[in-house]
Parts: C-alpha cells; sequence; structure tokens
C-alpha cells in the first residue's frame, strides 16, 4: 500500500493509510504561499486553491468513470443534494479499496470503493453528511488557510525576508506535512456530527443510519493499533457518537 502525500483531505472517522495520492504542484504551492505572505487568504482563493488541487488529486488515482456502477449509485443517492451554504458540491468515487471519504473548501466530495462497499445508501448520505458539514461549518478553510499560514510563516523565517522563493520538489514533501498535518477538534468533529443529523432529519432519511455508520466504523477499527490508534485519537470514539445519535433520536422521538 502506497504512503499518502497529500493536500487539503480529511477523514470521516477511521483515517486510516490509504492508497490515494496528490503530488503538489511548485507553482500551485508557491503561489499559495505568496499569497498570504502579506496578507490573509481570501475564502475565493482557499477555494481555488483546492479545486487546483482536486483536480491533481483526481488525475492520481483512479476516479470512476461516468458509467461505473460505483458513478451511478452516488449519483443517484446525492440527485437532491448539489448545493450546501451556495457551495455547489461535485462528487466522485475512487476505486480504492480504503474505507474513507473527505471533502474540501470548494464543495468536492470524495467517496471511497471501500467505504461504499461496507455502507448503505442512508448510510452513505450519513458519512457525506458529515463531510459536507465540516465544508459548512468553514472548518475546511480553516483548517487550510491555517496550514498555509504556517507553511508561509516558516519560508518566510528561513529566508529572512518577505519574499517567498522558489520552492523545490525537494520541499514539496514538507509542505504536504503541513498540509495534511491540520485536524479539526473533538468539537468540530460533534458539530460535523450534528450538521449529519440535521441534514438526514431535513431531509426525511432515518437518522439512526448515522449511528448505524458508526458503529460499522467501530467494529472495522477494533483491536487496531499503532498508527490507526494513534490518528484516531483525534476523534470522538465511535462508539460513543453512535450513542449521542441514538439518544438525541430517542429524545426526539425518531426511534424508542
Amino acid at each position: 500500500m502506497k504512503r499518502i502525500t497529500g493536500m487539503i483531505f480529511w477523514l470521516f472517522s477511521l483515517p486510516l493509510v490509504t492508497q490515494a495520492q496528490i503530488r503538489l504542484d511548485s507553482n500551485l504551492v508557491k503561489a499559495g504561499l505568496e499569497a498570504i505572505s502579506s496578507a490573509t487568504l481570501s475564502d475565493k482563493q482557499v477555494a481555488d486553491y483546492s479545486r487546483q488541487a482536486m483536480v491533481q488529486m483526481d488525475a492520481q488515482n483512479p476516479v470512476a468513470g461516468p458509467n461505473d456502477p460505483y458513478t451511478v449509485r452516488l449519483n443517484r443517492i446525492v440527485s437532491r443534494h448539489h448545493t450546501i451554504s451556495g457551495i455547489p458540491l461535485n462528487y466522485k468515487v475512487y476505486k480504492v479499496k480504503d474505507v474513507n471519504a473527505f471533502a474540501t473548501a470548494d464543495g468536492s466530495v470524495r467517496v471511497f470503493q471501500g467505504l461504499m462497499d461496507i455502507m448503505t445508501d442512508t448510510e452513505l448520505l450519513a458519512v457525506m453528511g458529515h463531510e459536507i458539514g465540516h465544508v459548512a461549518n468553514h472548518d475546511v478553510r480553516d483548517a487550510m488557510k491555517r496550514s498555509l499560514q504556517r507553511s508561509a510563516i516558516r519560508d518566510v523565517a528561513s529566508a529572512n525576508s518577505g519574499v517567498i522563493g522558489k520552492i523545490s520538489r525537494s520541499q514539496l514533501g514538507d509542505v504536504a506535512d503541513y498540509l495534511v498535518g491540520a485536524s479539526f477538534s473533538r468539537k468540530q468533529e460533534t458539530e460535523a456530527d450534528d450538521y449529519s443529523y440535521s441534514f438526514l432529519k431535513r431531509n426525511g432519511y432515518n437518522v439512526l443510519a448515522l449511528a448505524t455508520s458508526f458503529e460499522k466504523l467501530a467494529k472495522l477499527s477494533g483491536g487496531q493499533s499503532g498508527k490507526v490508534a494513534s490518528m484516531l485519537s483525534s476523534h470522538p470514539d465511535s462508539k460513543v457518537r453512535a450513542q449521542r445519535v441514538r439518544d438525541r433520536a430517542r429524545r426526539e422521538g425518531l426511534t424508542r
């Protein structure tokens, strides 16, 4: 399994080492660092960089074609959900076996084949509702801004000048580590869970699909140790999240 070097992707609940890859373009990174060397990145700039990065990432991964059964299924599932908070959403399936999904600040939502294989349609909507919640709540945007700002600050400090120099390809891995190191707080994860719950309820879906998706992920992560356990440490426990959903549904009279 290949090591991922990545930019602006965040995992739903089970952040495993994955086959999906992205290679950073030196001009893209240079432009991003220059843009924030003297001013804060605008929301539009963050969305633009996200969009360009997704073009690269899609090019480096096996994307299901328009007639692929996975694409057909995903399009059917999301047929009613193409914008959120004024942001147009675009969906694609990565044909890799990892159990994963992520969203970026430009509204790109990517779902992995492995996740689709174990989730029902409504559970997939719950997963995507969580990811879209990070976009709607501006978590993704803010995380990317922080990552780019840290990279710019480091580069400026090392150069002892206010000008960002050209970044060599050997430095791209370090920049990627900054960007991929951004994580959401437990509060943000809980808020994204709440967003998904409300999304399901508002659109007439069974809110317990969010609980069962957590329970499936809890089973998958059971007994894991080392790197997986360490990466999961920043996320609320999946079983606890599932019970929280069930308790809320019971209080609201949506289940016995």
